[in-house]
């Protein structure tokens, strides 16, 4: 009796805890909420270790104030930029299918009006010029159909079972069905509704998102989402602002124990237990800085690199070549500048290109920067 009383006031409990936070009816959530809960401890617990135990530290912060401030600052601005990238959009297909027909929407109610100008002014064509331009803010195609975008994105021939994600299939058709009904453009969509689900190339879908992310990096647990394409830069730029703070806290740490290691023993001992844990991540950053740096420059994600022998459009390609690369300068471009601010769609490479990509370098390319 007593059990069953506790049971049913601990699922009363549970029940408005989730109703309050619905986020926590999810296990999966509940689980990435508690990794980010660690990780935000475990800066608070560096932090206030170091300054809790080293009274130099606190004099050096009353006699030189900014180098302190310096610190805190890129600890603060480390935690913001964890949480901008955990909670930033990976870059949702969905997200992309319903942003590519709301903009076909718009431009062919625009086109239709232009027209309609046009003819009002004795053939006048300079609203339907207008009208044209406004269609091509996504990828620079004015097809109205999702599905032409796609297949012109595979080589000739392409069949389109290749391109359908068979998990979210019918969620998305779900999804889309109730899209198109709530608009008044539902007939048209529900048109093409059974291609809705195609993929576009360097697309793969998150089993743990349940969501098909488009330039699938990977996903991280500590951040709770995925790494593709809309925040693949934030990404890197957390790993770095992270390395920075983890090198700096260690400088700290061994600067305390060289000038206090004969004091209190069970000081130095948690402080040297804390620098060896520090210690092994600052080595697992490095090389995750490294690696993304790498991945950035070659323009490929993680999952192209380990499973590239898996991907159809990948088995043909050689090794050392690297199908979507536009030379180092450019893929810094996009990553910093364009990757995260539109849905970049990128076609497969032809033969030829994959040929003129595979062609061993000379010391003319170098003089004419071929690889930038």
């Amino acid at each position: 009796m007593a059990v069953s009383i506790c049971r049913s006031s601990r699922d009363r409990a549970l029940g408005r805890c989730f109703h309050c936070f619905p986020c926590l009816s999810d296990p999966a959530r509940r689980s990435s909420l508690g990794l980010k809960g660690i990780l935000v401890m475990l800066h608070f617990i560096y932090a206030g270790i170091l300054f809790l135990f080293d009274s130099d530290l606190v004099d050096k912060t009353k006699k030189e104030p900014w180098y302190t401030a310096l610190y805190l600052l890129l600890f603060f601005v480390t935690l913001v930029q964890y949480f901008i990238t955990s909670s930033s959009s990976p870059g949702y297909v969905i997200d992309a299918m319903r942003a590519f027909n709301e903009t076909n929407v718009i431009y062919r109610k625009s086109l239709v009006a232009s027209k309609q100008s046009a003819s009002s002014k004795n053939g006048s064509l300079d609203a339907t010029v207008e009208g044209c331009q406004s269609g091509r803010n996504f990828q620079g195609s004015t097809s109205a159909s999702w599905t032409k975008l796609v297949m012109d994105l595979y080589p000739p021939g392409t069949s389109i079972r290749t391109c359908i994600c068979s998990y979210c299939n019918v969620e998305q058709l779900s999804l889309w069905i109730l899209y198109a009904l709530s608009t008044l453009h539902g007939m048209w969509l529900l048109l093409i509704l059974f291609l809705a689900q195609l993929q576009p190339p360097r697309t793969k879908h998150c089993h743990d998102c349940d969501k098909c992310i488009l330039q699938f990096d990977h996903h991280c647990v500590w951040l709770g989402t995925c790494i593709g394409q809309g925040n693949h830069c934030s990404f890197w730029w957390y790993i770095c602002e992270e390395s920075a703070l983890c090198l700096w806290t260690a400088t700290l740490y061994i600067t305390y124990l060289k000038g206090n290691i004969s004091r209190a023993w069970w000081k130095d001992a948690i402080m040297i237990l804390l620098l060896i844990v520090l210690s092994i991540s600052i080595i697992f950053l490095l090389l995750l800085l490294l690696f993304h740096s790498y991945l950035v420059m070659t323009n490929q994600t993680t999952y192209e690199l380990v499973r590239r022998r898996r991907i159809p459009y990948l088995r043909g390609v050689p090794e050392r070549v690297y199908p979507f690369s536009k030379g180092v300068c450019r893929n810094l471009y996009d990553f910093c500048c364009v990757g995260s601010s539109i849905y970049s769609l990128e076609p497969l490479p032809s033969a030829e290109e994959l040929e003129e990509k595979s062609r061993p370098h000379t010391c003319l390319d170098v003089l004419t920067c071929r690889c930038c």
